[in-house]
């Protein structure tokens, strides 16, 4: 029988939807509490534990909010190892849970988290026993991740009815949090995972973040403030390609976060989810994003403070999607990719979607529906 072994980062992703651009050490997951931020990483791990429905699979993790809690909601009874040495838990209990899994002979280990827990399954285990990512964190760099928790599970599912899944070494990348929230980006190599590699599921490493287009950037930031109406919101989204708009329209940016914009006034800057909600009210709205390098993704990578409330409110036909075609040919075909946190929602925006690519030029992408 099939042994997995779970093992949840709790506040994994917890300083998203606050704008603190990162959860790592305790001080920052504290403040994001205490700012009303809600931990998702249950939830998200629930999401991919759900594919594994009906199938015969031995499951063991730790006590509590680690890995208990949710696979007895998804209707396992799990063989527990350990747990946490005090709440909520820390890198060194992810640390003690996968070694103690790897102990008991686990065939694979599922995880919740963002790159530092990534780099707390590297710090524990290298690359001796495969490992599988839900993507719960705010910053996702590394490439050991499925691009949905949803993915996650159907990639084990499948390794459970035996199916043929290569496995690959990927890489565990992280970036300096202060540094971030500076808008520098700061990535650092760590090593290398063990993972099953699914094309279709796993994530690709991040790529290289800014563009050295600077005239198709200046084009597309033309056909987006042509097209600026008055009396309606611009969530402006983070990245590179959406500063090149605030950079014509001469207003200050946050690189790495999001901004709120109307009759070419700045309204609000780095603004949480709560934030943006209480300042567009039910005001018409349009919500401007980017293509992340490598990867694909336009919601879920770094811009959590675009709630899925915030996404059902503003709707799909006002998603302002803007990308170099340099940067859609690098995917090589891979589809966007949208991770709301929402199953039901990501349904609903995937399929055929305008690319804004150059100054009265866009192309049609697909997005998935994982």
């Amino acid at each position: 029988m099939f042994h997995l072994g779970l093992i949840i980062n709790p506040l994994a992703g917890v300083g998203g939807s606050v704008a603190l651009k990162g959860s790592d050490g305790a001080d920052t997951a504290r403040r994001a509490l205490a700012l009303g931020a809600v931990p998702r990483a249950g939830e998200r791990t629930l999401q991919a534990v759900a594919e594994l429905a009906g199938l015969e699979l031995r499951l063991s993790c730790f006590a509590g909010a680690m890995g208990e809690s949710v696979a007895r909601q998804a209707g396992f009874e799990p063989e527990l190892v350990g747990a946490a040495a005090a709440e909520p838990s820390c890198a060194a209990d992810t640390i003690a849970a996968a070694r103690t899994l790897a102990e008991h002979g686990v065939d694979l280990i599922l995880f919740a988290g963002g790159d530092g827990t990534a780099r707390d399954l590297y710090a524990a285990l290298g690359d001796r026993l495969p490992v599988l990512g839900i993507p719960a964190g705010v910053k996702i760099h590394s490439g050991v991740y499925a691009v949905t928790p949803s993915a996650a599970g159907k990639v084990v599912a499948m390794l459970v009815r035996g199916e043929l899944v290569t496995l690959a070494d990927q890489e565990v990348r992280d970036i300096d949090e202060e540094a971030f929230r500076q808008g520098q980006v700061r990535a650092r190599y760590y090593g290398e995972l063990r993972v099953p590699e699914e094309g279709r599921y796993l994530q690709h490493t991040k790529s290289g973040g800014r563009e050295v287009e600077e005239l198709v950037l200046d084009d597309i930031a033309a056909e987006v403030i042509e097209t600026l109406e008055e009396g309606v919101f611009y969530v402006m989204g983070s990245g590179t390609t959406v500063q090149a708009v605030m950079a014509q329209l001469g207003l200050p940016n946050t690189l790495l976060g999001v901004d709120l914009i109307r009759d070419r006034q700045l309204v609000g800057s780095d603004l949480g989810a709560t934030e943006l909600l209480a300042l567009i009210g039910d005001a018409p709205a349009r919500i401007l994003i980017t293509v992340i390098g490598g990867q694909g993704h336009i919601i879920g990578r770094g811009n959590q403070q675009l709630s899925p409330e915030l996404l059902r409110r503003v709707g799909r036909d006002n998603l302002r999607v803007i990308a170099t075609k340099s940067k859609l040919k690098a995917l090589q075909g891979r589809p966007l990719i949208v991770d709301s946190g929402d199953p039901a929602l990501n349904h609903q925006l995937a399929g055929l979607i305008r690319v804004i690519t150059g100054y009265r030029d866009a192309v049609l992408y697909r997005v998935a529906d994982y």
